[in-house]
Protein backbone atom coordinates (compact mmCIF):
# COMPACT_ATOMS: atom_id res chain seq x y z
CA UNK A 1 0.00 0.00 0.00
CA UNK A 2 1.50 3.47 -1.03
CA UNK A 3 2.43 5.59 1.79
CA UNK A 4 -0.63 8.56 1.01
CA UNK A 5 -3.29 5.64 1.43
CA UNK A 6 -2.00 4.66 4.90
CA UNK A 7 -2.01 8.15 5.88
CA UNK A 8 -5.75 8.18 4.72
CA UNK A 9 -6.31 5.01 6.40
CA UNK A 10 -5.03 5.01 9.55
CA UNK A 11 -5.09 9.22 10.55
CA UNK A 12 -8.96 9.05 11.34
CA UNK A 13 -8.23 6.42 13.17
CA UNK A 14 -5.63 7.49 15.27
CA UNK A 15 -8.30 10.52 15.75
CA UNK A 16 -10.66 8.02 16.65
CA UNK A 17 -8.50 5.76 19.04
CA UNK A 18 -7.97 9.04 20.84
CA UNK A 19 -11.80 10.02 21.40
CA UNK A 20 -11.55 6.45 22.57
CA UNK A 21 -9.02 7.20 25.15
CA UNK A 22 -11.19 9.80 26.23
CA UNK A 23 -14.33 7.96 27.23
CA UNK A 24 -12.02 5.28 28.89
CA UNK A 25 -10.96 8.52 31.28
CA UNK A 26 -13.58 10.72 30.99
CA UNK A 27 -16.48 8.32 30.96
CA UNK A 28 -18.15 5.39 30.24
CA UNK A 29 -18.82 3.88 26.82
CA UNK A 30 -20.67 5.57 24.25
CA UNK A 31 -23.37 2.68 25.02
CA UNK A 32 -23.96 0.56 27.95
CA UNK A 33 -23.45 -2.69 25.92
CA UNK A 34 -22.57 -4.34 22.54
CA UNK A 35 -24.13 -7.53 21.30
CA UNK A 36 -22.65 -9.59 18.37
CA UNK A 37 -24.44 -11.80 16.12
CA UNK A 38 -22.59 -13.45 13.03
CA UNK A 39 -20.36 -16.23 11.30
CA UNK A 40 -16.67 -16.03 11.49
CA UNK A 41 -15.94 -12.07 10.27
CA UNK A 42 -17.25 -11.62 13.79
CA UNK A 43 -16.05 -15.24 15.84
CA UNK A 44 -13.66 -14.15 18.65
CA UNK A 45 -13.39 -17.88 19.85
CA UNK A 46 -16.97 -19.43 20.46
CA UNK A 47 -15.98 -22.19 17.62
CA UNK A 48 -13.13 -22.99 20.24
CA UNK A 49 -15.90 -24.64 22.21
CA UNK A 50 -17.48 -26.23 19.48
CA UNK A 51 -16.94 -29.58 17.47
CA UNK A 52 -15.90 -28.04 13.90
CA UNK A 53 -13.47 -28.26 11.47
CA UNK A 54 -14.12 -24.41 11.40
CA UNK A 55 -11.30 -23.04 13.75
CA UNK A 56 -8.89 -20.34 14.22
CA UNK A 57 -7.28 -21.18 17.05
CA UNK A 58 -3.66 -21.68 16.03
CA UNK A 59 -1.30 -20.15 14.43
CA UNK A 60 -0.45 -18.00 12.31
CA UNK A 61 -3.82 -16.35 12.79
CA UNK A 62 -4.19 -14.06 15.83
CA UNK A 63 -0.03 -13.27 14.60
CA UNK A 64 -0.16 -9.67 15.19
CA UNK A 65 -3.37 -9.29 18.15
CA UNK A 66 -1.76 -9.70 21.77
CA UNK A 67 -2.99 -13.13 22.83
CA UNK A 68 -2.16 -14.72 19.95
CA UNK A 69 -4.55 -16.86 18.32
CA UNK A 70 -7.44 -16.57 20.07
CA UNK A 71 -10.20 -18.37 17.67
CA UNK A 72 -10.24 -14.49 15.49
CA UNK A 73 -10.20 -15.48 11.70
CA UNK A 74 -7.61 -12.73 10.98
CA UNK A 75 -4.23 -11.66 11.89
CA UNK A 76 -5.62 -9.18 14.34
CA UNK A 77 -9.00 -7.75 15.29
CA UNK A 78 -12.56 -8.29 14.14
CA UNK A 79 -14.59 -5.60 12.79
CA UNK A 80 -16.83 -5.60 15.93
CA UNK A 81 -13.63 -5.26 17.87
CA UNK A 82 -12.74 -2.32 16.69
CA UNK A 83 -15.91 -0.57 16.44
CA UNK A 84 -16.26 -1.38 20.03
CA UNK A 85 -12.97 0.43 20.36
CA UNK A 86 -14.04 2.79 18.89
CA UNK A 87 -17.33 3.04 21.20
CA UNK A 88 -15.09 2.97 24.36
CA UNK A 89 -14.97 -0.09 25.39
CA UNK A 90 -11.87 -0.81 27.68
CA UNK A 91 -12.12 -4.72 26.54
CA UNK A 92 -13.49 -6.97 23.86
CA UNK A 93 -16.66 -7.74 23.90
CA UNK A 94 -16.19 -11.87 25.28
CA UNK A 95 -17.60 -14.99 23.12
CA UNK A 96 -21.09 -15.99 24.61
CA UNK A 97 -19.13 -19.55 25.44
CA UNK A 98 -16.89 -18.04 27.62
CA UNK A 99 -18.78 -15.49 29.60
CA UNK A 100 -20.10 -15.58 33.24
CA UNK A 101 -21.12 -13.12 35.94
CA UNK A 102 -21.86 -9.46 35.71
CA UNK A 103 -19.70 -9.39 32.21
CA UNK A 104 -23.05 -9.66 30.48
CA UNK A 105 -23.84 -6.80 31.43
CA UNK A 106 -22.02 -5.25 28.95
CA UNK A 107 -22.78 -7.11 25.83
CA UNK A 108 -21.76 -10.78 24.39
CA UNK A 109 -20.49 -12.23 21.06
CA UNK A 110 -23.13 -15.19 20.14
CA UNK A 111 -20.56 -15.15 16.08
CA UNK A 112 -19.75 -18.84 15.21
CA UNK A 113 -17.35 -19.40 12.45
CA UNK A 114 -19.34 -21.35 9.63
CA UNK A 115 -22.89 -20.57 10.39
CA UNK A 116 -25.53 -18.76 8.75
CA UNK A 117 -29.36 -17.15 8.61
CA UNK A 118 -30.20 -20.66 8.22
CA UNK A 119 -30.04 -23.60 10.00
CA UNK A 120 -28.49 -26.30 7.21
CA UNK A 121 -25.71 -23.45 6.93
CA UNK A 122 -22.18 -24.51 8.02
CA UNK A 123 -23.27 -27.73 8.90
CA UNK A 124 -20.99 -29.96 7.08
CA UNK A 125 -18.02 -28.00 9.43
CA UNK A 126 -20.08 -29.64 12.05
CA UNK A 127 -21.31 -27.78 15.44
CA UNK A 128 -22.09 -24.66 14.78
CA UNK A 129 -24.52 -21.61 15.67
CA UNK A 130 -26.64 -20.46 13.39
CA UNK A 131 -28.60 -17.01 13.59
CA UNK A 132 -31.30 -18.36 14.99
CA UNK A 133 -29.69 -20.40 17.99
CA UNK A 134 -27.88 -17.22 18.78
CA UNK A 135 -31.13 -14.97 19.11
CA UNK A 136 -31.99 -18.03 21.64
CA UNK A 137 -29.17 -17.25 23.33
CA UNK A 138 -29.73 -13.97 23.64
CA UNK A 139 -32.77 -14.73 25.31
CA UNK A 140 -31.13 -16.79 27.42
CA UNK A 141 -28.77 -13.90 28.64
CA UNK A 142 -31.62 -11.46 28.38
CA UNK A 143 -33.08 -13.45 31.36
CA UNK A 144 -29.75 -13.37 33.26
CA UNK A 145 -29.54 -10.14 32.68
CA UNK A 146 -33.30 -9.42 34.27
CA UNK A 147 -31.61 -11.69 37.57
CA UNK A 148 -29.62 -9.02 38.11
CA UNK A 149 -31.82 -6.33 38.86
CA UNK A 150 -33.05 -6.67 42.84
CA UNK A 151 -36.39 -6.53 42.83
CA UNK A 152 -39.63 -8.39 43.67
CA UNK A 153 -41.24 -9.32 40.54
CA UNK A 154 -40.00 -11.65 37.25
CA UNK A 155 -41.47 -9.50 34.87
CA UNK A 156 -40.77 -6.11 36.42
CA UNK A 157 -36.93 -7.07 36.31
CA UNK A 158 -37.50 -8.38 33.01
CA UNK A 159 -38.98 -4.62 31.72
CA UNK A 160 -36.18 -2.96 33.59
CA UNK A 161 -33.69 -5.70 31.12
CA UNK A 162 -35.37 -4.35 28.42
CA UNK A 163 -35.24 -0.50 29.20
CA UNK A 164 -31.25 -1.08 29.97
CA UNK A 165 -30.80 -3.09 26.74
CA UNK A 166 -32.45 -0.21 24.94
CA UNK A 167 -29.91 1.37 25.10
CA UNK A 168 -27.41 -0.82 24.00
CA UNK A 169 -25.97 -1.36 20.53
CA UNK A 170 -26.71 -5.04 17.95
CA UNK A 171 -24.50 -5.29 15.00
CA UNK A 172 -25.91 -8.70 12.80
CA UNK A 173 -22.90 -9.61 10.22
CA UNK A 174 -24.76 -12.67 8.14
CA UNK A 175 -25.39 -13.73 4.80
CA UNK A 176 -21.60 -14.74 3.99
CA UNK A 177 -21.90 -18.44 4.43
CA UNK A 178 -25.39 -18.71 2.96
CA UNK A 179 -23.68 -18.23 -0.26
CA UNK A 180 -20.13 -19.43 0.10
CA UNK A 181 -20.76 -22.92 1.78
CA UNK A 182 -24.54 -23.18 1.30
CA UNK A 183 -25.90 -21.65 -2.32
CA UNK A 184 -22.67 -21.87 -4.22
CA UNK A 185 -21.67 -25.06 -2.43
CA UNK A 186 -20.64 -27.54 -5.68
CA UNK A 187 -22.37 -30.49 -4.09
CA UNK A 188 -25.58 -28.25 -2.58
CA UNK A 189 -28.55 -28.40 -5.33
CA UNK A 190 -30.06 -25.32 -3.47
CA UNK A 191 -28.87 -22.81 -6.17
CA UNK A 192 -30.95 -25.85 -8.58
CA UNK A 193 -33.93 -24.91 -6.70
CA UNK A 194 -33.89 -21.31 -6.53
CA UNK A 195 -32.56 -18.19 -8.32
CA UNK A 196 -30.54 -16.10 -6.86
CA UNK A 197 -33.56 -13.55 -6.23
CA UNK A 198 -35.62 -16.25 -4.99
CA UNK A 199 -33.07 -17.03 -2.74
CA UNK A 200 -32.15 -13.81 -1.62
CA UNK A 201 -35.88 -13.46 0.01
CA UNK A 202 -35.45 -16.37 1.57
CA UNK A 203 -33.01 -15.46 3.72
CA UNK A 204 -34.55 -12.05 4.27
CA UNK A 205 -37.33 -13.26 5.44
CA UNK A 206 -35.67 -15.38 8.03
CA UNK A 207 -33.35 -12.46 8.92
CA UNK A 208 -36.08 -10.44 9.69
CA UNK A 209 -38.04 -13.00 11.51
CA UNK A 210 -34.71 -12.85 14.13
CA UNK A 211 -34.74 -9.15 14.29
CA UNK A 212 -38.20 -9.03 15.63
CA UNK A 213 -37.29 -11.66 17.94
CA UNK A 214 -34.46 -9.81 19.61
CA UNK A 215 -36.43 -6.42 19.17
CA UNK A 216 -39.53 -8.67 21.52
CA UNK A 217 -36.74 -8.88 24.09
CA UNK A 218 -35.71 -5.22 23.90
CA UNK A 219 -33.62 -4.29 21.26
CA UNK A 220 -33.81 -0.74 19.26
CA UNK A 221 -30.56 -0.50 18.07
CA UNK A 222 -29.36 -2.59 14.64
CA UNK A 223 -26.43 -2.31 13.02
CA UNK A 224 -26.97 -4.09 9.61
CA UNK A 225 -24.17 -5.15 7.60
CA UNK A 226 -24.42 -6.07 4.12
CA UNK A 227 -22.13 -8.55 2.25
CA UNK A 228 -18.55 -8.09 0.54
CA UNK A 229 -18.08 -8.89 -3.13
CA UNK A 230 -18.45 -12.65 -2.17
CA UNK A 231 -16.62 -13.28 -5.64
CA UNK A 232 -13.32 -11.59 -4.82
CA UNK A 233 -12.02 -13.64 -2.29
CA UNK A 234 -8.89 -15.61 -2.75
CA UNK A 235 -10.83 -18.83 -2.88
CA UNK A 236 -13.52 -17.35 -5.94
CA UNK A 237 -11.01 -15.86 -8.04
CA UNK A 238 -11.30 -17.05 -11.59
CA UNK A 239 -8.42 -16.52 -13.95
CA UNK A 240 -7.59 -13.57 -11.80
CA UNK A 241 -10.61 -12.18 -12.44
CA UNK A 242 -13.32 -12.04 -9.80
CA UNK A 243 -16.39 -14.35 -10.16
CA UNK A 244 -19.35 -12.44 -11.11
CA UNK A 245 -22.13 -14.73 -10.68
CA UNK A 246 -21.00 -14.58 -6.97
CA UNK A 247 -20.58 -10.90 -6.70
CA UNK A 248 -24.52 -10.14 -8.22
CA UNK A 249 -25.55 -12.35 -5.79
CA UNK A 250 -24.22 -10.61 -3.10
CA UNK A 251 -25.73 -7.28 -4.30
CA UNK A 252 -29.17 -8.70 -4.82
CA UNK A 253 -28.98 -9.99 -1.25
CA UNK A 254 -27.58 -6.41 -0.11
CA UNK A 255 -30.28 -4.35 -1.75
CA UNK A 256 -33.03 -6.20 0.29
CA UNK A 257 -30.97 -5.81 3.11
CA UNK A 258 -31.22 -2.27 2.24
CA UNK A 259 -34.86 -1.99 1.45
CA UNK A 260 -35.83 -3.43 4.63
CA UNK A 261 -34.13 -1.00 6.21
CA UNK A 262 -35.63 1.65 4.16
CA UNK A 263 -38.83 0.54 4.88
CA UNK A 264 -38.38 0.11 8.98
CA UNK A 265 -37.57 3.81 8.17
CA UNK A 266 -40.98 5.03 7.07
CA UNK A 267 -43.25 7.57 8.63
CA UNK A 268 -45.58 4.72 9.23
CA UNK A 269 -43.35 2.49 10.61
CA UNK A 270 -42.93 2.20 14.57
CA UNK A 271 -40.56 4.27 16.14
CA UNK A 272 -39.35 2.38 18.73
CA UNK A 273 -36.37 0.93 16.98
CA UNK A 274 -33.95 1.61 14.04
CA UNK A 275 -31.64 -0.39 11.38
CA UNK A 276 -28.60 0.82 9.83
CA UNK A 277 -26.62 -0.87 6.72
CA UNK A 278 -23.80 -0.51 6.12
CA UNK A 279 -22.51 -1.19 2.45
CA UNK A 280 -19.46 -3.26 2.80
CA UNK A 281 -19.47 -4.00 -0.80
CA UNK A 282 -19.29 -0.21 -1.31
CA UNK A 283 -16.26 0.21 1.41
CA UNK A 284 -14.72 -3.03 0.21
CA UNK A 285 -11.41 -3.11 -1.92
CA UNK A 286 -11.34 -4.96 -4.99
CA UNK A 287 -8.97 -5.55 -7.79
CA UNK A 288 -10.65 -2.70 -10.03
CA UNK A 289 -10.85 -0.28 -6.52
CA UNK A 290 -7.75 -0.75 -4.48
CA UNK A 291 -8.07 2.00 -2.50
CA UNK A 292 -4.09 1.59 -2.09
CA UNK A 293 -3.69 -1.57 -0.92
CA UNK A 294 -1.03 -3.79 -3.46
CA UNK A 295 -2.60 -7.09 -3.14
CA UNK A 296 -6.45 -7.54 -3.91
CA UNK A 297 -6.20 -11.30 -4.60
CA UNK A 298 -3.87 -13.25 -2.93
CA UNK A 299 -4.46 -14.35 0.78
CA UNK A 300 -1.20 -13.05 2.83
CA UNK A 301 -1.12 -17.00 4.71
CA UNK A 302 -0.89 -19.55 2.69
CA UNK A 303 -4.25 -21.73 2.38
CA UNK A 304 -5.75 -24.97 2.28
CA UNK A 305 -8.37 -26.18 0.05
CA UNK A 306 -11.20 -24.48 2.23
CA UNK A 307 -9.12 -21.07 2.69
CA UNK A 308 -8.03 -21.62 6.15
CA UNK A 309 -4.72 -20.75 6.78
CA UNK A 310 -2.33 -23.83 7.33
CA UNK A 311 -1.83 -24.53 10.98
CA UNK A 312 2.12 -23.13 11.74
CA UNK A 313 2.93 -21.74 8.16
CA UNK A 314 4.69 -18.33 8.07
CA UNK A 315 2.00 -15.46 6.69
CA UNK A 316 3.66 -12.45 4.10
CA UNK A 317 5.26 -9.79 6.02
CA UNK A 318 3.93 -6.75 4.42
CA UNK A 319 0.27 -7.54 6.08
CA UNK A 320 -0.91 -3.97 5.72
CA UNK A 321 -0.94 -4.30 1.88
CA UNK A 322 -3.35 -7.07 1.70
CA UNK A 323 -6.76 -6.87 1.98
CA UNK A 324 -6.76 -10.75 2.30
CA UNK A 325 -5.70 -12.42 5.00
CA UNK A 326 -6.80 -15.83 4.43
CA UNK A 327 -8.53 -17.25 1.13
CA UNK A 328 -12.07 -15.98 3.31
CA UNK A 329 -11.27 -13.32 5.52
CA UNK A 330 -10.36 -9.66 5.19
CA UNK A 331 -6.89 -8.51 7.05
CA UNK A 332 -7.15 -6.26 10.01
CA UNK A 333 -6.29 -3.16 8.38
CA UNK A 334 -9.20 -3.68 6.16
CA UNK A 335 -11.44 -4.65 8.92
CA UNK A 336 -10.38 -0.92 9.97
CA UNK A 337 -11.30 0.57 7.05
CA UNK A 338 -14.88 -1.18 6.80
CA UNK A 339 -14.90 0.01 10.92
CA UNK A 340 -13.99 3.09 10.61
CA UNK A 341 -16.48 3.91 7.42
CA UNK A 342 -19.26 2.18 9.48
CA UNK A 343 -19.26 4.15 13.12
CA UNK A 344 -18.07 7.59 11.32
CA UNK A 345 -18.27 8.20 7.68
CA UNK A 346 -21.06 10.87 5.95
CA UNK A 347 -20.96 9.30 2.95
CA UNK A 348 -24.51 7.48 2.63
CA UNK A 349 -23.33 5.12 0.05
CA UNK A 350 -21.77 3.37 2.80
CA UNK A 351 -23.98 3.83 5.47
CA UNK A 352 -27.66 3.96 5.21
CA UNK A 353 -29.43 5.75 6.62
CA UNK A 354 -27.03 7.29 9.31
CA UNK A 355 -24.00 5.77 10.86
CA UNK A 356 -23.11 4.14 14.43
CA UNK A 357 -22.15 7.29 15.90
CA UNK A 358 -25.39 8.92 14.99
CA UNK A 359 -27.47 5.73 16.00
CA UNK A 360 -25.95 5.95 19.50
CA UNK A 361 -27.09 8.98 19.84
CA UNK A 362 -30.60 8.24 18.71
CA UNK A 363 -33.37 7.57 21.17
Amino acid sequence: MDSETKIWLNLPFFLLVASYMQHCVYGKPEVPCFFIFGDSLSDVGNNNYLQTTSKANYEPYGVDFPKGPTGRYSNDRTGANIISELMGFPNYIPPVLNTTGHDIMRGVNYASGGSGILEETGSHFGQHMSFGEQVANHRGIVSQIASKFLVIGKQIRFELAKQYLSKCLYYVNFGTNDYEVNYFLPNSNTSDIYTPEEYAQILMDQYSLYLKQLRDVGARKFVLNGLSPLGCTPNSILNGSCNERQNAAANIFNDRLKDLVAQSDLPTVSADFKFIFVNISAIFPTPTNSSGFTNTTAPCCPTDEKGFCIPDQTPCRNRNDYVYWDGIHSSDVVNQMIAMNAYNSSNPAYTYPMNIKTLIEWS
